[in-house]
């Protein structure tokens, strides 16, 4: 078992590197007999008690597989992490559901779906991933491989969508219809919710915020544009600006501890912030949402960020106030939360995830 999961169970099975495939020969490699789970047999007793209900959820990225087993009442009973190979990943998933199966037996639950969230862009409907580039993926039917692999309802969404839905539950969107979710990461993204209801897009590719120009003839991007968005403001875009200036080869988060005490940490966290402003007050304009939630790693720099931010963006509108901008509460987790709703929705539950509570 790898060293950074956090509960004990069976290994990973090992498994062949494949790519996409199509889904009946992806499928065929995968298959084994279901999961034992808790089948009764004899006479059941009028009284007995039905063994709780949970979903097995996966926040799938580019580095690590974040599992767990959720309750219907929102309780995650046990998590396993483990790292992304970088070929055979769809083996590696469903290795992590299995073991997550077997665990949620151990503890008497009766696993009722599954849920992924991914990056890329998602095909949700058809719940195909269309592209990941970080995960090398071209057209992948992973919910239909899941569900033949695992014999069990499958939800697939994508990673800051799901990630939003878990906020507007339980997390810092609670009460309200029209909020942006922007994770600041080694790159940024945006979850848009307007109505109550979440933008995909046509192609189910809305929210990459981070590769809105914002800078004209700016520095160039690794997706062959020029002044993205997160150039500036991602924890990558920020440590090779930094070193760029002359400073160390630095992280950022190592780079905001000497904000005040270094020129060129101060300058490069300040236009990181100038272009974050004016990005979010493009966003204010167009969608007029409630609450901004900021998750990620950026976030966690605090008032380091949310001050200057705050008072840059209200600078920034002439007509109108700013609104509401605040840290993300489900932090890390709330990929793999989302995750579960989703599996819930899919087995036909959606209902008993209106109870949750943060």
């Amino acid at each position: 078992m790898s060293a950074i999961e956090t509960v004990d169970g069976a290994g990973a099975a090992g498994a062949a590197a494949t790519g996409s495939g199509t889904t009946t020969a992806l499928a065929a490699a995968l298959a084994v007999a279901p999961a034992g789970g808790i089948a009764p047999t004899g006479s059941i007793a009028p009284t007995a008690v039905q063994a709780p209900a949970a979903v097995l959820a996966v926040d799938l990225g580019g580095t690590a597989m974040k599992g767990a087993v959720v309750t219907e009442g929102g309780e995650t009973l046990a998590d396993l992490t483990r790292p992304t190979p970088a070929s055979g990943v769809v083996e590696a998933l469903v290795a992590l559901f299995r073991d997550l199966r077997a665990a949620a037996a151990d503890l008497g639950c009766r696993v009722v779906g599954a849920g992924v969230a991914t990056p890329g862009m998602i095909d949700e409907e058809r719940g195909i991933v269309r592209y990941a580039s970080n995960l090398d993926w071209r057209d992948v039917p992973l919910r239909d491989a899941l569900r033949e692999a695992l014999d069990l309802p499958v939800a697939l969404g994508h990673d800051v969508r799901a990630a939003g839905l878990a906020e507007r539950l339980i997390g810092a969107a609670r009460g309200t219809d029209d909020f942006v979710l922007v994770p600041i990461g080694t790159g940024v993204a945006a979850a848009l919710i307007t109505a109550g209801g979440t933008v995909t897009g046509a192609t189910g590719a809305a929210g990459e915020f981070g590769h809105i120009p914002v800078v004209i003839d700016g520095e160039p991007c690794t997706c062959g544009q020029r002044g993205c968005l997160e150039v500036y403001v991602s924890g990558a875009g920020l440590a090779r600006r930094y070193a760029a200036a002359g400073g160390d080869a630095l992280s950022s988060r190592e780079i905001v501890a000497r904000l005040g005490s270094d020129d060129i940490a101060d300058r490069v966290w300040s236009r990181a912030v100038d272009v974050l402003a004016q990005g979010l007050n493009t966003l204010t304009l167009l969608l007029d949402p409630d609450v901004i939630v900021l998750g990620g790693g950026f976030s966690r720099a605090g008032d380091a960020l949310l001050t200057p931010l705050t008072a840059r963006m209200s600078a920034g509108l002439a007509w109108r106030s700013r609104p509401r901008v605040v840290r993300s509460e489900l932090g890390g987790d709330a990929g793999r939360t989302g995750a579960a709703i989703l599996a819930f929705r899919a087995a036909g539950l959606g209902d008993v995830v209106a109870g949750w509570q943060a």
